[in-house]
């Protein structure tokens, strides 16, 4: 135990700056996923929802086993998220015109909407996150040469 606190103090100037790098980046993380949860809440969705809306709109066209690797879910998992999503009104599915043999998803009207009003409502945490993960990528990239 000692030890472990000894060789925690010998930690150089530059991986504690990397640390508090990464803790910021983290921080500006779970704040824009707590304003996602909040924008998604006030348009009518959950933030499960609005990451399967998310997903299908910025696709030509999603099958659900395209949606669990995007999602990182299991396949009954999106199932049944994008079942509860059809009873709600907020996406449809279509035959694909690549294989007759199964279907894609698209965003109906409502389902548009709804992610659309979320989605603006997130317009400067979108900036901010992705200004934080800048700064964090730009010095890791400088510390590891």
């Amino acid at each position: 135990m000692v030890e472990e606190a000894v060789k925690t103090r010998r930690r150089t100037r530059a991986v504690d700056v990397e640390l508090a790098r990464a803790a910021a980046y983290r921080t500006a993380f779970r704040r824009f996923l707590y304003r996602t949860d909040t924008a998604a809440a006030n348009a009518g969705l959950t933030s499960q929802r609005y990451d399967l809306l998310l997903q299908i709109a910025s696709a030509e066209a999603l099958r659900v086993t395209d949606l669990c690797e995007r999602l990182q879910l299991r396949q009954t998992a999106v199932t049944e998220l994008v079942k509860r999503a059809e009873e709600a009104g907020l996406v449809g599915r279509e035959p694909s015109s690549e294989d007759a043999r199964s279907w894609v998803l698209r965003l109906t009207p409502e389902g548009e909407r709804r992610l659309m009003r979320a989605f603006e409502a997130l317009r400067d945490d979108r900036a901010a996150l992705a200004e934080a993960f800048g700064e964090v990528d730009a010095h890791f990239r400088v510390a590891t040469g």
